[in-house]
């Protein structure tokens, strides 16, 4: 009880501090990838204190973009190195495991509910609480205006390339989760610590590369906080904040008080951190059926309030899918429109499902792999396909407005009445609080990785994380977010290296524990 009221006290504290940031965000939502637009200005002492740190912070990010997005040019298009690097893994997990992404959903399935699984099982958290935390770190704004992004770059045949990367990266979610799950550590108290920086440090050690192994698994972590802190923290409430302007008007009391919408988000988020992952999971695991529903049910109206263009538009999706044109407009929309925002938004690769499945209670680390699969399954092959499937039938995308991301979203919702836009407000809302409170816990890891753990360090980082969420609704801090976007995509670079090191080592794995279920059976 101590904890909580210390907690809650500097909270408290550091979020007035957090409202003398001056509230300059001036997002705007039609872009790409939303970005923080800077008022033009001709003398730095008329620069706010966001936008002179913004601008110190600034050649930083553009080097740190630079060298994680450096692009190669194929078929005559630049492709970022990052992105063949995650299709890359994808590829080959898919065929070096035989597909199990669709051999074995069955089996997934009935691991999730339990079966083939003894009561004695060490763990924070269940295999539905885990899958529902990593999902909700997953599904967020990249599945509203991400999409939107894909189908106005791509044409609506990209809806059949992301669909295509969202069954790849199941194989390549299970290999890392199941890593993340074998080589985890419990402490006494028994909460468990587990992901990237542990297999990778122990797959580099195993191979007498232990100063190696140790170095990347800091990189993973340190990369692992910016990551929480910009796109899974920062941007998100800067969403929100943008979404609940469009919804209230800009007569609204809190039209010039980012800050205050910032605080009341934090102290949302900070009630449920506080309880650490088991408070995490239960929180996600009512949380995220919730907004799903509401959101599949809000497609399937749209969708069925548009009936007659329905086969026009899924013509349109094969045809542009696959003519020769189409094919490359469609890969380059699935994927790199949604580079900076996760239209790559099941994270395959990116190595952060690992660490929340590694929490989970199991007495195998195949099993939890395998349940792990159904993350890119319902993020991107039933998420993603959805709102394609709005914005294909709807039409929006032929308006020639330019490449648009949430706006083109809500146009299409709108088709069916103007209500809509507050269902949307409402779901942007949960899938941005529910992404907040999950990356919490895996910057937490990859905090407590580098420094040590103990409570107050756990409760620092609490604060730190909080703050972040009043900043990110007040500021403009454009390429804070940039800086962070490198980060969370850098943290692939190390973690699919392990991947193809300890692929042969679960492959193995993956054939005994498959022997043993059919010798049970």
């Amino acid at each position: 009880m101590t904890s909580r009221i210390v907690f809650l006290s500097l909270l408290l504290i550091c979020m007035m501090f957090a409202a003398a940031v001056p509230a300059v965000a001036n997002v705007v939502l039609a872009e790409p990838a939303p970005e923080i637009s800077m008022p033009e200005v001709t003398s730095p002492d008329t620069l706010s204190i966001d936008q002179k740190i913004d601008k110190a912070i600034q050649p930083i990010a553009d080097k740190a973009i630079g060298l994680i997005f450096y692009p190669v040019t194929l078929m005559g298009q630049d492709i970022p190195m990052i992105i063949i690097w995650l299709m890359s893994i994808g590829i080959f997990t898919s065929f070096y495991f035989g597909f199990i992404n669709f051999r074995l959903l069955r089996l997934s399935c009935q691991l999730l509910g339990g079966k083939h699984q003894s009561d004695k099982r060490e763990g924070q958290i269940s295999n539905w609480q885990a899958l529902s935390t990593s999902l909700s770190a997953t599904v967020g704004l990249g599945n509203i205006a991400g999409v939107a992004v894909a189908i106005s770059m791509g044409g609506p045949g990209a809806t059949i390339w992301m669909i295509v990367m969202g069954f790849l990266g199941m194989n390549t979610k299970f290999i890392e989760c199941a890593l993340g799950v074998k080589y985890r550590k419990i402490a006494d108290d028994g909460e468990v610590s587990g992901g990237p920086m542990y297999y990778i440090s122990r797959g580099f050690t195993d191979r007498g590369l232990p100063r190696i192994g140790k170095a990347l698994a800091l990189f993973f972590a340190f990369c692992c906080i910016g990551g929480a802190i910009g796109g899974g923290n920062m941007f998100q409430s800067n969403q929100t904040y943008q979404m609940f302007m469009r919804v209230a008007g800009e007569g609204s009391f809190f039209a010039d008080k980012g800050w205050l919408f910032g605080v009341l988000i934090a102290l949302l988020v900070g009630v449920v951190i506080i309880g650490g992952i088991k408070s995490i999971a239960r929180v996600s695991e009512r949380i995220f059926p919730v907004m799903a529903t509401l959101y599949i049910i809000m497609c399937l109206v749209v969708i069925i309030g548009n009936y007659q263009a329905v086969p026009a538009a899924l013509a349109d999706i094969v045809r542009g899918a696959f003519a020769p044109e189409a094919a490359v407009g469609g890969i380059l929309g699935a994927l790199i429109a949604g580079v900076r925002r996760a239209v790559f938004s099941n994270e395959a690769g990116i190595g952060s499902a690992p660490i929340t499945h590694a929490a989970v209670k199991c007495d195998s680390h195949i099993a939890q792999g395998l349940i792990s699969m159904l993350n890119p399954f319902i993020d991107t092959v039933i998420i993603c396909t959805m709102t394609a499937l709005v914005i294909a039938v709807t039409g929006v995308y032929q308006g020639g407005q330019g490449i648009e991301g949430v706006a083109l979203t809500a146009r299409a919702f709108e088709t069916v009445g103007s209500w809509t836009i507050y269902w949307l407000g409402l779901t942007v809302f949960l899938f941005a609080f529910s992404t907040m409170i999950a990356w919490y816990y895996l910057g937490e890891k990859g905090f407590t990785y580098i420094v040590g753990r103990s409570p107050a360090k756990v409760t620092a980082f609490k604060v730190f994380y909080c703050l972040f969420i009043v900043v990110g609704a007040a500021a403009n801090l454009t390429h804070l977010i940039d800086l962070t976007d490198a980060l969370f995509f850098a943290m692939a670079i190390p973690n699919v290296v392990v991947l193809y090191m300890m692929a042969p080592e679960i492959k193995k794995d993956l054939h005994g524990y498959l022997e043993k279920i059919r010798a049970s059976a």
